[in-house]
C-alpha cells in the first residue's frame, strides 16, 4: 500500500458504505465525471463500475498518479492528470453537464471550492459538486448570517451555489484515521437573482476587508472601501454599528455592487 503523505493532506477514503452514499448523488452512467484527488482509486473503481461516458482524474501525487495509470491502463474512458488542482485549467477541460466529486485535501479544500465558484463562464459546465470537507470547514460553508460560523466562505458559496444535501463522515472511514470529523456537501450551480456583481473576485475582496476585522464594527470596513461610507451605508440601509456576521448575504452583494462603482 502507498504510504499517505501528510504534506499533501492525504486521508484515503476506504469505507464502501460512504462511497456508495456519495455515488447515490451521482448519475454516472453515460455521463462525464471529474474526480479531484482520487488517491488510491477506491471511489474511482466504483465510478468505473457504473459506466461513465468519461472520467477525468486529477491527482497531484506522482506515485499515486502512476499507480492509477497502471491500474486503469486498459480503460479508454479515463484521463489521468498528474497535476495540482489549484494550477489545473479545469474550466477548459470540462465537458457539458459534468459532475465533479472529490475527497479534498483538508488544507486547501476551501481554496478548491472558491476556484470552482469563480469560473469565468456562469452557469458552468458542471451540473453538480459532491465534495468532502473537514467538518469545521463544512460548518462555515453551511452557516447562515448571524451565526458564529458565518463568513466569507458561506457568502461566496451562496452567490453561485445551492446546497442540496450534506452528511457527516466518521474519521474511521479513512486511512490514516484523521483526528477530525468530515462532511460531504452536495452543491448545484444556480443563477442567483440577488447577485448582480460584475466580478465575483470583488465579492472576495470586499468580504476579506470585513472579516479580517470580524470583531470590529463594520464602519471600519466601510471607511476602507468607500470615499463616503455614511452615504453608501444609507443607500444600502445597513447599520454601521453591526459586526460582519450580522450583515446578510444580500447586503454583502449590494455593498460589492457599490464598491465596483468606485473602483
Amino acid at each position: 500500500m502507498i504510504k499517505p503523505k501528510k504534506s499533501l493532506g492525504q486521508n484515503f477514503l476506504v469505507d464502501n458504505n460512504i462511497i456508495k452514499k456519495i455515488l447515490k448523488h451521482v448519475d454516472v452512467k453515460n455521463n462525464n465525471i471529474v474526480e479531484i484527488g482520487p488517491g488510491t482509486g477506491n471511489l474511482t473503481t466504483q465510478i468505473i463500475q457504473r459506466d461513465p461516458k468519461s472520467l477525468i482524474l486529477i491527482e497531484k501525487d506522482r506515485n499515486l498518479s502512476d499507480a492509477l495509470k497502471e491500474k486503469f491502463k486498459d480503460n479508454k474512458k479515463i484521463y489521468i492528470f498528474n497535476d495540482d488542482i489549484m494550477k489545473f485549467d479545469l474550466e477548459n477541460e470540462l465537458e457539458t453537464n459534468t459532475t465533479i466529486v472529490g475527497n479534498l485535501p483538508y488544507n486547501i479544500s476551501s481554496q478548491i471550492l472558491a476556484k470552482l465558484i469563480k469560473f469565468k463562464k456562469w452557469l458552468p459546465k458542471y451540473k453538480k459538486l459532491i465534495l468532502m470537507f473537514q467538518k469545521e470547514v463544512a460548518d462555515k460553508i453551511l452557516s447562515k448570517y448571524s451565526s458564529p460560523y458565518f463568513g466569507r466562505l458561506s457568502i461566496l458559496t451562496s452567490a453561485r451555489l445551492n446546497i442540496i444535501d450534506c452528511f457527516d463522515v466518521s474519521p474511521n472511514s479513512f486511512y490514516p484515521v484523521p483526528k477530525v470529523m468530515s462532511t460531504v456537501v452536495v452543491f448545484e450551480p444556480i443563477i442567483n437573482k440577488d447577485f448582480k456583481v460584475m466580478e465575483i473576485t470583488n465579492l472576495e475582496k470586499v468580504t476579506h476587508v470585513f472579516f479580517s476585522k470580524k470583531r470590529k464594527m463594520i464602519n471600519k470596513a466601510f471607511k476602507i472601501l468607500f470615499n463616503d461610507p455614511t452615504l453608501i451605508a444609507k443607500k444600502i440601509n445597513v447599520n454601521l454599528n453591526l459586526r460582519p456576521n450580522k450583515v446578510s448575504e444580500k447586503e454583502y452583494y449590494k455593498i460589492t455592487e457599490y464598491f465596483e462603482k468606485e473602483i
